[in-house]
């Protein structure tokens, strides 16, 4: 190693920028849970355990928003035929 080095150059900050739509934050998460996530993703022969755990997230959103339309759909598919016969009778 050099005895001196150079930092006049060097610039304050964060070495690496984050990419645009995504947010930096720290965040506790239980032991077991982030080593089920770094080993499934060692099984898989690489990749990004925080990737990983950003998709299970996204996953489990989309499929909450799936399970409220299905229920939506299914709530006017009982209803509308009774508003219908309602509002033909009047």
């Amino acid at each position: 190693m050099k005895r001196e080095y150079d930092f006049s150059q060097g610039e304050r900050g964060a070495p690496i920028t984050v990419a645009s739509g995504k947010t930096r934050i720290t965040i506790r998460i239980d032991d077991n849970i982030l080593a089920w996530f770094k080993r499934a993703v060692h099984e898989r022969g690489g990749g990004n355990y925080q990737t990983m755990i950003n998709a299970a997230l996204r996953d489990h959103i989309d499929t909450r928003k799936e399970q409220l339309e299905q229920t939506l759909r299914r709530v006017i598919r009982e209803e509308l035929p009774r508003e219908l016969k309602r509002a033909a009778s009047q």
